[in-house]
């Protein structure tokens, strides 16, 4: 099970750049001008997580193993992509395949990076982009409408449902309003998302702004945060050509350095991983042991069997119950022996739901 974020937005706003920078690598070409990403490049990136260190350090680990998450760099998108403009066919297929969207908006002025709308304006790029993610949406669903009518008719109920789902999502789309504005009830969640609709993703706004600004932000990126805000999304402030010089320095010495001398107390790209982490609404549970300690992704409200199975498919099928320290527990009694003599090991079974920061070793009988 993976989980990915597409990076998307109008071209020239900085998406090749911070790709680049998020995966320390050159495999997305950064070029000043339109469509230079064509296919979309994917890359794996750790999740910091000083956790994951203590616990390894108190466990003696021979190894450290984060755990990761996909980005994938996709094409740029221009206004009428919906109708195939530009590279829109590709742009909104690779749109469909992620589970989140983290969109750049420039935020940085400047004549030598051409505008594809001609000027700086974040909340327009953020509203072409979301209009035409929704204008697919409504495409889409109509088409469905005149099939899922056709089946109801002939007494299918299961076409009568999705057709009810279907529905209420076209009288929001046709509103103005994105598919993730939708409320259903906990029945019809399942079904709304088997219609994959584009503007369902939940969105992270990285607002990349010039490198004075890359402290405190600027006035456009203040615009951003309070757009963002108004939607129940997040925000991440970052300069991608900062990111991109970080890239380049291996020394860990330099880069603190080079940070201090800017105002930042870390790199933004942290801020931009665990922001997405976030997003995906992940948490992180670890074993730790003499050979490594590990990380591992799973969805909020995952129940003990399945993140068992995260690690092999046998720790779910024999699951028998999992053994458990929070890490405030692992780490304030020096490890799995203290908690455990400190009365803070619990054993858990199969309907406990996994806790951002537990330590657990699984039992299993197969």
């Amino acid at each position: 099970m993976g989980f990915s974020c597409g990076i998307v937005g109008l071209p020239n706003v900085g998406k090749s750049t911070l790709f680049n920078a998020l995966t320390a690598t050159a495999v997305a070409e950064a070029a000043n001008y339109p469509f230079c990403t064509i296919e979309p490049n994917v890359g794996r990136v750790a999740v910091p997580d000083e956790r994951l260190e203590i616990a390894g350090r108190l466990a003696k680990s021979a190894r450290i193993v984060p755990t990761h998450l996909e980005f994938v760099d996709i094409a740029g998108l221009v206004r009428g992509a919906s109708r195939g403009e530009g590279l829109g066919n590709q742009f909104l297929g690779h749109v469909r395949e992620v589970d989140a969207i983290a969109h750049v908006l420039r935020c940085f002025p400047g004549d030598n990076v051409v505008h594809v709308e001609g000027s700086v304006d974040a909340i327009r790029d953020a509203e072409t982009v979301e209009m035409e993610l929704m204008l697919a949406d409504l495409e889409s669903l109509e088409r469905r409408v005149l099939l899922m009518t056709k089946r109801a008719r002939g007494g299918d109920r299961e076409a009568r449902r999705q057709l009810d789902t279907i529905e209420t999502v076209l009288a929001a789309l046709r509103e103005g309003k994105p598919a993730r504005d939708v409320v259903v009830t906990p029945e019809r969640r399942s079904e709304l998302g088997s219609l994959q609709l584009l503007s369902a993703k939940p969105v992270l706004y990285i607002a990349n702004v010039d490198e004075a600004s890359a402290a405190s932000g600027n006035a456009e990126s203040a615009r951003v945060a309070d757009y963002a805000a108004r939607r129940g999304a997040r925000t991440v402030v970052i300069s991608a050509a900062i990111e991109a010089e970080l890239a380049q320095l291996a020394d860990a010495g330099e880069k603190r350095e080079f940070l201090a001398a800017l105002g930042l107390a870390e790199p933004g790209l942290p801020r931009v991983i665990r922001a997405g982490y976030a997003l995906l609404d992940l948490i992180t549970f670890f074993t730790a042991g003499p050979k490594e300690a590990h990380a591992w992704t799973v969805e909020r409200g995952t129940r003990a069997p399945p993140a068992a199975g995260r690690i092999h498919t046998d720790f779910e099928k024999g699951f028998i119950r999992a053994e458990t320290i929070s890490f405030a527990d692992f780490a304030a009694h020096g490890g799995e022996q203290g908690a455990k003599e400190a009365g803070r090991m619990r054993l858990e079974g199969a309907d406990y739901v996994v806790q951002d920061g537990d330590i657990m070793h699984f039992r299993f009988n197969v």
